[in-house]
């Protein structure tokens, strides 16, 4: 099977009309790309008639892609119920639009100068402006407008417009209509790209199911193409936003252990510089046998207050003056001095002190 017959076997419902007829000059470019074979193929699937008017008859033409083929003559005085079609291959061709041409003897075109204010509404300003530019009432003809130029400095559009007598048109568009192919297109053989003198609301209107599921399937397929193509990165987004809650999980975590790991540190440090405190103090024993040895006899201490390294003893001594120099020689004892006068009592005769000195565990 040939690549046209497997192409036929498909019934794409294709619009040859509409990818060379009234599209950008982008897209003719891009039909000029295809293979010659493609675009005969495709241009067959859905060819344009063109009714080719003079002053007696008709040619009927069948449009191929730009390339036409006669398949008949039309003679406004006969009156047929149909348009003759191309049916040597299959049954009537569907149609993408009937277009009547009228000669170019039979057009009047006019270029003028509007303010770039009417770019918008501009076959409704030209309405207004038949009646100048042209003989004729605007009742009584069919007209065109395109821009051709803009001057963007000057804030300007060079508008052509191209009119036709209705009296010239009306009966061959009368005769398509009761032929059951009304026109969808008039124009003049050398006609500006998408040009079309009939009125919007006098074209027909046609469905363009084949069109409408065209486009459906080709929306279709993009979105499954979209759906492709985005669907990799999704699944990633969705494995990176998984990763980084993972990972602020791992954070909250890690920053317990840090905290803990931190408390049990200052614990231990605590009880580290409780026990190295602990060991840099001096024995009470020691003072107390130190103290012992040093006062001599005749000396008690009543009462003795020890607090972070300094010591405070009272009591009573037969040589209270001397304590002082008794104490200085003693290890581990430094800064002896009275914190009150001495007092002489009467009962005893001795002498009642009051010392401090600072005390520390002497070196062994």
């Amino acid at each position: 099977m040939s690549l046209s017959d497997r192409l036929s076997a498909l019934q794409i419902p294709l619009s040859t009309g509409l990818l060379v007829g009234t599209q950008p000059s982008w897209v003719r470019d891009l039909w000029q790309c295809l293979p010659a074979r493609l675009r005969t193929w495709l241009a067959a699937r859905r060819p344009r008639r063109v009714i080719e008017a003079s002053t007696g008859q008709a040619q009927v033409m069948r449009d191929l892609g730009g390339q036409r083929e006669p398949i008949g003559v039309l003679d406004p005085a006969v009156q047929i119920s149909c348009l003759p079609d191309d049916n040597s291959r299959r049954g009537r061709p569907a149609w993408v639009e009937t277009v009547l041409e009228l000669p170019d003897e039979a057009i009047l075109r006019r270029s003028l100068i509007l303010p770039v204010q009417v770019r918008d509404r501009l076959r409704t300003v030209m309405t207004y402006e038949l009646d100048r530019i042209t003989p004729f009432a605007r009742d009584t003809v069919y007209f065109d407008a395109q821009i051709s130029d803009e001057r963007v400095g000057a804030g300007k559009l060079v508008v052509d417009v191209a009119v036709c007598r209705r009296d010239q048109a009306s009966a061959w568009l009368d005769y398509l209509r009761a032929a059951g192919a009304p026109a969808d297109c008039l124009r003049w053989p050398s006609a500006w790209h998408g040009a079309n003198l009939l009125a919007p609301q006098e074209r027909p209107r046609r469905r363009h199911a084949g069109l409408l599921l065209n486009g459906l399937l080709a929306a279709l397929l993009f979105a499954l193409l979209a759906a492709l193509m985005v669907s990799p990165l999704w699944q990633k987004q969705q494995a990176h936003r998984m990763l980084e809650r993972e990972l602020r999980e791992l954070r909250v975590q890690a920053a317990e252990v840090t905290r803990v790991a931190d408390e049990l540190e200052q614990a231990r440090i605590g009880s580290v510089a409780v026990l190295q405190r602990k060991a840099d103090a001096p024995r009470m024993t020691d003072l107390l046998r130190e103290l012992t040895d040093l006062l001599p006899d005749g000396t008690w201490v009543q009462t003795l207050n020890y607090r972070e390294g300094e010591v405070d003893i009272r009591g009573e001594s037969t040589q209270a003056t001397a304590l002082i120099a008794v104490l200085e020689n003693g290890p581990g004892i430094s800064s002896v001095s009275f914190r009150s006068p001495v007092m002489q009592v009467a009962t005893t005769g001795s002498e009642r002190f009051h010392i401090a000195f600072t005390y520390q565990r002497p070196a062994p």
